[in-house]
């Protein structure tokens, strides 16, 4: 027997955000969350996110015993302005029973139907910062802390329940070792000078603060042409800022400003925290801290996490510089290994990026549709 509880109080969402501790426990590629980051993701005093979205929670459980688990999420900016009529669907984790998730997504579509929506799409989160996609190749590669991990099964669910693809996202990784700087170190001079730009290092957090305005409003603008954009409130913004920023390298941020200190590209890189959230177990406390500070001191892998460039910059070789940077960086830090985050396969402006490092595909992902 298979019932579907609404999560309503702290207690059940303890229980939903742990769940995926269950069928997860000692696999050697999933990466936990912090059991109270994910928590705080869906207080709605301090998510940011559902000042335009709302988000529906619920367990399912088969024979009395917890068996999966979904959000079903309306992005209202994405309905409302872009005009997309679609529920979306997240944080879900299952047992291989396609009945306890046809269950569960049964009550997807009763938010969809309920608000007169035309399609359902998942897994994806709240906004284009959220983790998405279901893995469906790369299942023996350790994840990260910004995408979801899944068994081989969960794509199988979905088809069998009659979705389709509706993007498909790819992840690589080259060897920092075999990168030859020659294509960007002599370009990136020629750039600099062509166009008047200057590129800004940091080694102190507060320093970056002044800027990470402009680099949400450029982020906005560098992004907008992808179909898949949700644009990122003020709001937001500042979520952003004091959640994500203080835990990243400030040597791993880098802007390039024009001649009048205009932010016109920037990029960010993020030490791996995979080992170290496997050994956290989801709690910084009492040694999980440790194990974080330790990864963000001395990782030798990094991921390539967000990359933007103004509009009217891109396609004049403004990477070079960015490259050239991070390469006097990583070459100091003795960095081994980069992972590209998840990129849309439809966006060839970012993968041409990365031609000349030689990347190979590590993992694939996709988001899948269903018509209500």
């Amino acid at each position: 027997m298979i019932t579907i509880e609404e999560v309503t109080d702290k207690k059940l969402l303890k229980a939903y955000v742990t769940f995926p501790f269950s069928i997860y426990k000692d696999h050697p590629y999933w990466v936990p969350p912090l059991i109270q980051d994910e928590m705080e993701s869906f207080d709605t005093t301090k998510n940011p996110a559902f000042e335009t979205a709302e988000a529906h929670l619920y367990l399912a459980y088969k024979d009395g015993k917890p068996a999966g688990r979904i959000a079903a999420i309306i992005n209202w900016n994405e309905v409302n302005i872009q005009e997309k009529k679609k529920v979306r669907f997240g944080w879900w984790d299952v047992i291989d029973d396609v009945e306890v998730t046809k269950a569960l997504l049964e009550k997807v579509y009763e938010l969809g139907k309920k608000h007169n929506l035309e399609f359902v799409e998942g897994p994806m989160g709240f906004s284009n910062l959220d983790k998405v996609g279901v893995l469906t190749e790369g299942f023996d590669f350790i994840g990260s802390m910004i995408t979801w991990y899944n068994h081989p099964y969960y794509a199988s669910h979905l088809e069998q329940l009659g979705y389709v693809k509706e993007k498909e996202y790819h992840e690589s990784n080259f060897s920092f070792d075999l990168v030859d700087p020659s294509f960007f170190v002599k370009a990136q001079e020629l750039i600099k000078r062509r166009y008047q730009l200057t590129p800004l290092n940091f080694t102190n957090t507060k320093d970056i603060m002044p800027y990470i305005d402009q680099m949400f409003d450029l982020f906005n603008k560098s992004y907008a042409n992808l179909a898949s954009f949700v644009a990122i409130t003020d709001v937001q913004r500042d979520y952003f800022k004091k959640k994500y920023i203080p835990f990243i390298n400030p040597e791993y941020i880098k802007f390039i400003v024009d001649k009048d200190n205009n932010l016109i590209a920037f990029s960010i890189v993020m030490p791996s925290f995979s080992v170290a959230l496997q050994k956290a177990k989801g709690k910084l406390f009492p040694f999980g801290w440790y194990h974080l500070l330790q990864a963000r001191k001395h990782s030798k892998e990094v991921l390539f996490y967000l990359i933007g460039i103004a509009p009217e910059y891109q396609s004049k070789g403004v990477t070079s510089i960015v490259f050239d940077e991070y390469y006097r960086t990583f070459k100091e830090k003795g960095i081994k290994h980069c992972v590209r985050t998840p990129e849309l396969e439809e966006n060839h402006a970012i993968h041409n990026l990365w031609k000349h490092f030689d990347p190979r595909v590590i993992r694939r992902r996709k988001t899948y549709r269903k018509d209500l």
